[in-house]
């Protein structure tokens, strides 16, 4: 519940609270707007209550007594003003208009003339109140009696306005579109900053991030872009290194095998050029390793499945005897983004092992998951040790430990593999299955 109330990438969570923010922001305006439109609604109808009851108190008070009720019947007054002439003040039963609005009554009232100098509010006697939309004023002549005027009043309405709606969501949707247009332009140098970073782990030899932008941006991408220059000198380094070991004992490894030819013994001139060619086939993998390690073939678009039944074929041609047990399971076309003979080379190394060790290979393509693609290389074999799952992928350590070449290599195959994987920006596993031998599990994006 937790994950789906509350996003979990960071724009979508800037989003969020920039248009909570937007909704509370909103919501007081909102609310100050009804306050200032109560205020302007009351004034005016108090302002118009004002100028009907005093246009007809005026009337009545400049004619003679006793016609003042023949004109009163006369007068328009519309249907939601009555008046009436008595003899005292009104007997509403109605509490008191409220203070504020009394008070705006009244001033709206006393700041409109009489008509003529000498008339002067005597008394002035106010009833009832918005709630119950009714207003009753009793009005004191300065010849004696009264006139009783009870009005209805219109129910306030701070939200009745037709365009108000139509205002309110246009605007909240130009809100809502530009919050999440500004959160999308400030979270790109992020994702190109992951990007980035994803790109690096396939290839060391990556393009620099540019270095412009907002400043904090620029100081991201000069800091990624020299991790990345001291990794890629590093792996360099290395690789170099590596390389150069392994060239440089070829030479000696030939003088060897030229001397140990002059020696009698035949037993240990036999032994002396196994161990040879042995140590020359470790130099070897090591210029292999070298050499895959500092590769820049281009990736193309090559399919996957194809690749796999041409890696089991050339595995059923070097042993012939195992060709039934070379199976592969999956779809027939499969197509991603890759290295080719650099995949070709670490997806061989693994059939070779299974082969090798397990004395079958059963290869299964599973369709693509969330943009990756999953490969099984499976044996019948005894299986690894627990303990070995994770050291096997060590440069030089093997998990058959008799050092015969007949029964395994000099221990850089997975090495080999693990590296060029990691390089597709995919990875590989090992484990044990439940009912006997290994199974290698391989990922790679499409």
């Amino acid at each position: 519940m937790r994950f789906r109330i509350w996003p979990r990438s960071l724009a979508a969570r800037t989003a969020v609270i920039l248009l909570l923010g937007l909704a509370v922001v909103q919501g007081l305006g909102l609310t100050i707007h009804a306050f200032d439109r109560l205020d302007v609604q009351r004034l005016a109808q108090s302002r118009d209550l004002a100028i009907r009851v005093v246009s007809l108190y005026r009337t009545l008070v400049l004619t003679d007594p006793s016609h003042r009720a023949t004109v009163l019947a006369e007068l328009h007054r519309g249907p939601d003003l009555k008046a009436m002439l008595s003899d005292g003040p009104p007997d509403a039963d109605l509490p008191e208009m409220p203070t504020p609005d009394q008070r705006l009554l009244r001033i709206n009232m006393n700041v409109l003339p009489l008509g003529a100098p000498q008339l002067r509010w005597r008394e002035l006697v106010i009833y009832g109140g918005h709630p119950w939309h009714t207003a009753v004023i009793g009005m004191h002549f300065p010849d004696g009696g009264w006139l009783d005027v009870t009005a209805e009043l219109e129910p306030l309405r701070p939200w009745h306005s037709p365009t108000f709606l139509v205002a309110f969501l246009l605007m909240t949707a130009a809100a809502a579109a530009l919050t999440l247009w500004a959160v999308r332009r400030m979270m790109a140098p992020l994702r190109v900053l992951a990007n980035a970073a994803e790109v690096l782990g396939r290839d060391v030899n990556a393009p620099p991030l540019p270095e412009d932008g907002p400043s904090e941006i620029a100081t991201a991408a000069i800091a990624f872009n020299t991790m990345a220059g001291r990794i890629r000198r590093f792996v360099q380094d290395r690789t170099e290194l590596l390389t150069a070991i392994g060239h440089d004992l070829r030479t000696p490894i030939t003088r060897l095998k030229l001397r140990a030819e002059f020696v009698e013994d035949e037993e240990q001139r036999t032994k002396i050029l196994v161990d040879l060619e042995e140590l020359e086939a470790m130099v070897s993998a090591t210029l292999a390793f070298g050499r895959d390690a500092r590769a820049s073939e281009p990736v193309t678009a090559l399919d996957l499945a194809e690749l796999l039944r041409t890696i089991l074929d050339d595995a059923a041609d070097a042993r012939p005897d195992l060709q039934d047990v070379l199976l592969y399971e999956g779809p027939a076309h499969l197509t991603i983004q890759a290295r080719s003979l650099s995949l070709k080379r670490a997806l061989a190394n693994l059939v070779t092992n299974a082969v090798n060790y397990g004395g079958s290979a059963t290869v299964r393509l599973k369709p693509p998951v969330n943009r990756l693609v999953e490969v099984q290389v499976e044996d019948s074999g005894p299986g690894i040790p627990a303990a070995e799952l994770e050291r096997v992928f060590e440069p030089f350590h093997r998990g058959e430990p008799s050092r015969n070449r007949e029964t395994g290599g000099v221990g850089l195959g997975l090495a080999i593999a693990r590296n060029i994987l990691r390089a597709h920006g995919g990875d590989i596993t090992l484990a044990n299955r439940a009912e006997g031998g290994a199974r290698a599990t391989v990922t790679l994006p499409i």
